[in-house]
């Protein structure tokens, strides 16, 4: 339709006439809308099928962005693609350290159309942690959701969360962190795993070994026994294990959460991660079965007795979540907890040990001047063993076993530094930039007990050591694996010297799983 204007006048000769005075329609709704009928209809007459399919393809990259737009205080990031957010990122630690010197200590992601905020430094990550109750909610990851269900100890929100939390803390209280009885059972444990490596004459791998000894302590307290080191059942419940959480670091795997919709009926690592579930699943089932056929509410052995007795105390409350399929997810939550990250860290501990033999030196001598070579050692010699326990937080924060903790969800609208995170955003506090940060310790790049130690030689607490996470969603096995880590360690050491093999030099650099482990490397273990 042409305008036909002066050429000597910015007024125009002819106007268009109103849709009223073509059509002859009696209100101005009805015309306008037979006025876009017929704009609609040129259109689809005038394209074809291809055409049809750029225009929708336009249409929705333009209604992706609409829908995903960031407020005008939303933390910085990489460039985010329609659909798939910013899919080319790895979500890795040591990529969102890389990122940060780019964006800053709070910066954004997109995954899928999730938006995701990561927040780095020891004082940012205090103020979301503890300063702020926001951040207390998990968001449902697709990876995590599709085994964890929203239920348990580690994944649920809301009033089954704070119930079944309180539940796992009582029995850890009642079976074990607040009785005698748990750090006997830890310590006839470590008589079985200095019995495995005496009995290994050649160089070995001790991740078998390690994997088998601690996470037997937590099976004593969720199945009521112990698991012999050579069990192929168990055995092979712990690998099918293992390989989930280095599955779950993967790249390939971590694409399940761009597209989980897609990715469910495509191959790849996420769905032997899914297979790998599945039987661990059934394994516990299996357990929770027994448990079962002998079960005496009045006389509780383990976790799952337990919960059994608490399923019928909260019928009443449906809420709470006491089922069967949450004691089966929570029986997994404890497990997995309770099994990797203390075996990541005492690998590292033995691996710092084989590199830096003077300081394995330095914690032989403190044993021997404390607890000689006659007795086992106690919780109560760690009072008395403050090197020892300088070199096991070194560990801790070197090894970085877990450096970028669990996802959570703002659970409303919060600011942290400057920015805004709005309600129902996924945020990642990143763990390693606490346990890194320049600010907080003198050489945070080098193995250094020091950093735990004041000037007379006496243990100091350091606020920025949080391994466990901090606020109220931090470790629920803290204590625990506390006791684990001290007994086991001052153990070996007590009876063994350990060495790194002839000819071989082990790295430093680990490997990305959902933790970060030490790469495979064998040792050499002398009796003393």
């Amino acid at each position: 339709m042409a305008y036909i204007m002066s050429l000597h006048s910015s007024t125009p000769m002819f106007t268009f006439p109103s849709p009223e005075q073509i059509l002859g329609l009696h209100t101005h709704r009805e015309s306008c809308i037979f006025f876009n009928i017929m704009i609609l209809n040129v259109i689809y007459d005038s394209l074809d099928f291809k055409s049809w399919m750029i225009l929708i393809f336009v249409l929705l990259i333009l209604y992706d962005v609409f829908k995903n737009k960031n407020p005008s205080n939303f933390p910085p990031g990489p460039l985010s693609l329609p659909f798939l957010g910013t899919i080319f990122t790895e979500m890795d630690f040591k990529t969102m350290d890389k990122l940060t010197e780019v964006y800053g200590n709070v910066f954004g992601l997109r995954v899928g159309s999730q938006k995701l905020v990561v927040i780095s430094g020891y004082k940012l990550v205090k103020e979301a942690l503890i300063e702020h109750d926001g951040f207390v909610d998990r968001p449902a990851v697709p990876i995590f959701h599709k085994t964890f269900k929203g239920l348990g100890i580690t994944m649920s929100n809301g009033y089954l969360w704070r119930m079944h939390r309180k539940f796992a803390l009582f029995h850890l209280r009642n079976f074990g962190d607040g009785k005698k009885n748990l750090e006997l059972g830890i310590l006839q444990e470590c008589v079985y795993l200095c019995e495995a490596f005496k009995s290994e004459k050649e160089p070995f791998n001790p991740q078998v070994i390690l994997n088998s000894a601690i996470s037997n302590i937590i099976a004593c307290l969720v199945f009521g026994k112990r698991f012999d080191y050579h069990d192929e059942n168990y055995q092979t419940f712990l690998r099918l294990d293992t390989e989930c959480v280095q599955l779950v670091g993967l790249t390939r795997t971590q694409l399940y959460n761009v597209c989980p919709w897609l990715f469910e009926y495509i191959p790849g690592p996420h769905q032997k991660m899914f297979a790998n579930y599945k039987k661990i699943t059934d394994f516990l089932r299996g357990e929770i079965k027994k448990h079962k056929e002998d079960w005496d509410p009045l006389n509780p052995r383990d976790f799952i007795d337990s919960y059994l007795a608490e399923m019928e105390k909260k019928k009443s409350d449906p809420e709470a979540g006491f089922n069967m399929e949450s004691l089966v997810v929570s029986c997994l939550d404890l497990v997995e907890a309770g099994t990797e990250t203390a075996t990541t860290t005492l690998r590292w501990g033995l691996l710092f040990m084989i590199k830096f033999p003077e300081i394995q030196v330095k914690v032989q001598e403190e044993i021997d001047r404390v607890i000689g070579q006659i007795r086992q050692p106690s919780l109560a010699d760690k009072v008395n063993m403050p090197y020892t326990e300088a070199v096991l937080n070194e560990i801790q924060r070197f090894g970085n076993a877990v450096p970028l903790g669990f996802p959570k969800q703002a659970t409303r609208d919060t600011m942290i530094g400057k920015y805004l995170i709005p309600k129902g955003t996924d945020v990642t506090t990143n763990l390693s930039s606490v346990l890194n940060d320049p600010d907080e310790w003198e050489t945070p790049q080098t193995f250094n007990p020091q950093h735990f130690l004041d000037d007379k030689g006496k243990l100091r607490k350091k606020d920025a050591f949080i391994p466990f996470s901090t606020g109220k969603r931090s470790c629920v096995g803290e204590q625990l694996a506390r006791m684990e880590l001290f007994l086991f360690f001052t153990s070996i050491l007590q009876r063994f010297t350990i060495s790194k093999c002839p000819g071989e030099e082990p790295s430093l650099e680990g490997e990305i799983w959902f933790t970060y482990a030490p790469s495979n490397f064998r040792i050499c273990v002398t009796s003393r």
